[in-house]
């Protein structure tokens, strides 16, 4: 790097099987609109089915939005280790299996390899879950990784906010699980209070 140049803050970005890609998505349009981020994405298999399924999209065209994509399998990748550099990881949305095996250390793909490496590192790891009911299991295993430094951020909608669509409903959260990683957006709607 040359003198008086300063590097990118990355951020990794893991988008699961569950519902709610367009979490996923609106974080890597916004990352990729802040010069001084990198997003590192790695999109699964059912991912990208949800991915096509709910916004049409396909794998090419959401690993467009990121500076870099790794293979869902690729254990290799620069984001597998603890010495590649990054501010942590959001994984959104987060499917129920993601969360057991980042819960479990079950570190068997890229996504909760590089969700285990951000835990080992004492790195932010932002975990969005999409599913409900919850059960037992479901909810030991948020305790296990609330344990482990993980942030569980469910995306619920914040209605002082008066959201006219879900786009503003995806929106405002995409903007305060960002937050987490201090990437604070002036578009949204924050409280103020009852007199604000």
């Amino acid at each position: 790097m040359a003198r008086g140049t300063q590097a990118r803050k990355k951020l990794i970005v893991g988008i699961t099987g569950a519902t709610g890609a367009a979490y996923g998505i609106g974080i890597l349009k916004t990352l990729k609109a802040l010069p001084a981020w990198e997003s590192h994405l790695v999109l699964t298999d059912a991912g990208a089915l949800n991915v096509w399924h709910e916004l049409k999209l396909k794998r090419k065209e959401v690993e467009r939005l990121a500076t870099a994509a790794y293979h869902p399998r690729d254990v290799g990748a620069a984001i597998a280790s603890g010495s590649f550099l990054t501010e942590g990881m959001v994984i959104a949305p987060c499917s129920m299996k993601t969360l057991s095996a980042v819960a479990h250390a079950h570190a068997d793909d890229l996504v909760s390899r590089a969700a285990d490496v951000v835990l080992k590192e004492r790195r932010r790891l932002v975990l969005l879950p999409r599913e409900t009911p919850l059960n037992l299991a479901h909810l030991r295993n948020m305790v296990a990784v609330t344990e482990m430094g993980a942030i569980v951020f469910p995306p619920v909608p914040a209605f002082y906010a008066r959201l006219k669509s879900i786009d503003d409903m995806v929106a405002h959260s995409v903007a305060r699980a960002l937050d987490l990683f201090g990437i604070h957006s002036p578009e949204i709607a924050r409280w103020t209070g009852l007199d604000g």
